[in-house]
């Protein structure tokens, strides 16, 4: 197995904590990452060829999006083979290779998981729908007879997370309209039956087909969404996410059945001698469901989108902080912090918004309020601060680093992401946020695509971003990426940052500020007058420039070392 599995990162108290306690893991969008043949789409080769560039900012991991055959309905979410790789991407060979690159440079890697559903195209769809009603091929799915007198009624009332209801019926072999299948997402998508024997069979045998080729875990793709009520009952007037932090019995989303596969999962990564990893994509209504998903027999990590989608208010954002410490604390897990991923809307453009005008997730929620984008980098680079600086892991989505902005004016006619159909055009959907990231050069493809490639990237570039490539931000000391590069070596080097616990300080309204014992404070100004650095302190790394007499201004965070 791969040495680097199996290393853990001494802690202050200099007790022997496992890495991903502390992990910052980076998100590669691989479709957007780099081109490495010129057909203007990111690979394997292009990944493999940029890993310097993740060595060099820093991180401890990496996460790779779905490089699995697939028909590209949801950009890979549809998986048609978890064994093997899309050609479009590459060989399961440059896989391999890509793999062990990254562990020679000290990177770990994790995959994602699709485990709610597969592919329309995937064999055992196919063979579910040649084999008809009551068969076992259809038990490895949620096929129903649908409702009226000749079934013409969906089944229930349940609506696909792309916008239409979540059932489509099906034409029998012999020409008859048949039963209807389940898909919480694109139709062609089908949702798998979790009660179903050979689907967890399934599952357990994909993972240590990758964990055996080096994999250091898995990202989990709707961890919250496995198990299904037993009936199917309709949703009726249950709202999802919910509007208190109340307990919510949905009939299809964060059940409690769904920890016992988790269990499974936990003991067979933990059979490993290196033993692997798991993070979850769990959209629940409240830290303490949250962290049930992060007790000790279960899954290590877990995103915490309660912290992604705080308003840059200091009250909201430490309250969220807070919550989340505590629940996280009472199962002894780690909290997982992030700012940004491929379905949200960018943080520089959210924080460019007006805050608290509403929830902030999708474009539809952001499109119509006006904007300050200087103002909304000033935050988003505070807030990575604020980020690295609490205890616990992170994740930094691709282009994070370099500051990138939504790209919010798309036209109709390239965006793929099935939400812009399913909606009625009327949700553009997370396109904007998935555009190939700059590396250098003055025009698109910024060095996305090699030089002379025949095709163009695969969502158009602004022309804007020719001042936010890797190559130009490179050596610009008041660069985004300059800053995250310092932030994450002081996080390696100071022995406090990462796993461990936090003290809060006091301090003025709309300020946050905190210590990480001993010797390390952190203070945000989100949006209060400029506030003095802690007595004999001395600054380590600031968001931006300081006032007269090296106060914090607004929009601002700095570290301090005592």
């Amino acid at each position: 197995m791969n040495d680097a599995s199996a290393q853990v990162e001494p802690s202050a108290a200099g007790v022997d904590t496992p890495w991903w306690r502390s992990a910052v893991v980076y998100e590669v969008y691989i479709r957007s990452f780099a081109d490495g043949d010129g057909d203007g789409i990111g690979d394997i080769a292009g990944l493999r060829s940029r890993l310097p560039h993740l060595a060099r900012l820093g991180v401890d991991a990496v996460w790779i999006t779905p490089w699995y055959p697939s028909p590209m309905k949801d950009a890979g979410y549809d998986v048609a083979d978890f064994r093997d790789i899309e050609p479009v991407f590459g060989t399961l060979a440059d896989a391999e290779a890509m793999i062990a690159e990254s562990h020679r440079l000290g990177i770990r890697v994790l995959l994602d998981i699709v485990p709610n559903h597969v592919s329309d195209k995937h064999e055992w769809f196919q063979q579910a729908l040649a084999a008809g009603p009551g068969s076992p091929e259809r038990g490895r799915f949620i096929f129903r007879d649908g409702r009226g007198p000749s079934g013409d009624e969906r089944p229930n009332d349940w609506v696909s997370r792309f916008g239409g209801p979540a059932w489509t019926r099906v034409t029998e072999a012999d020409g008859r309209p048949g039963q209807w299948y389940l898909h919480l997402f694109a139709p062609e998508q089908p949702d798998l039956d979790w009660n179903d024997d050979s689907v967890r069979a399934e599952f357990e045998e994909t993972m240590h087909f990758w964990f055996q080729r080096g994999v250091d875990g898995f990202r989990i793709d709707v961890a919250h969404g496995l198990v299904k009520a037993d009936g199917l009952p309709d949703v009726g007037s249950i709202v999802w996410p919910p509007l208190t932090p109340d307990p919510v019995d949905h009939p299809h989303w964060d059940r409690d059945e769904v920890h016992d596969i988790y269990r499974r999962w936990r003991t067979l990564a933990d059979g490993y001698e290196d033993s692997r990893i798991f993070v979850a994509e769990a959209w629940v209504h409240n830290a303490e469901r949250l962290a049930q998903y992060v007790r000790g027999d279960e899954l290590h990590t877990a995103f915490n989108f309660d912290f992604l989608l705080a308003p840059w208010h200091a009250e909201e954002m430490r309250a969220s902080i807070v919550t989340s410490l505590d629940a996280h604390d009472l199962v002894g897990a780690p909290p997982t912090w992030v700012l940004s991923n491929h379905d949200t809307v960018r943080e520089v453009s959210r924080y460019a918004r007006p805050q608290n005008a509403r929830p902030v997730h999708r474009l539809t929620d952001l499109i119509d309020l006006p904007a300050d984008f200087e103002v909304g980098l000033m935050r988003a680079r505070a807030a990575a601060l604020l980020m690295l600086a609490l205890p616990g892991g992170a994740y930094v989505y691709q282009g994070e680093e370099l500051g990138l902005t939504q790209v919010e004016d798309l036209p109709d006619e390239v965006l793929q992401d099935p939400t812009w159909e399913q909606s009625g055009r009327t949700d553009r959907g997370r396109d904007g946020c998935r555009v190939p990231i700059p590396w250098s050069g003055d025009a698109p493809p910024f060095g996305f695509s090699p030089e002379g490639a025949g095709a163009l990237p695969w969502l158009p570039q602004p022309h804007s971003w020719a001042g936010l490539t890797v190559e130009s931000q490179t050596g610009d000391d008041a660069s985004t990426l300059e800053l995250y590069r310092r932030a994450l070596k002081i996080r390696h080097e100071h022995a406090v940052l990462g796993d461990g616990d936090l003290r809060w300080l006091d301090t003025a309204e709309g300020v946050i500020a905190f210590a990480r014992d001993p010797g390390f404070v952190c203070i945000v100004n989100l949006s209060g007058d400029p506030v003095s650095a802690p007595h004999r302190a001395e600054k380590l790394l600031a968001s931006g420039p300081l006032t007269e007499g090296d106060r914090v201004p607004m929009n601002t965070a700095v570290w301090y070392t005592e």
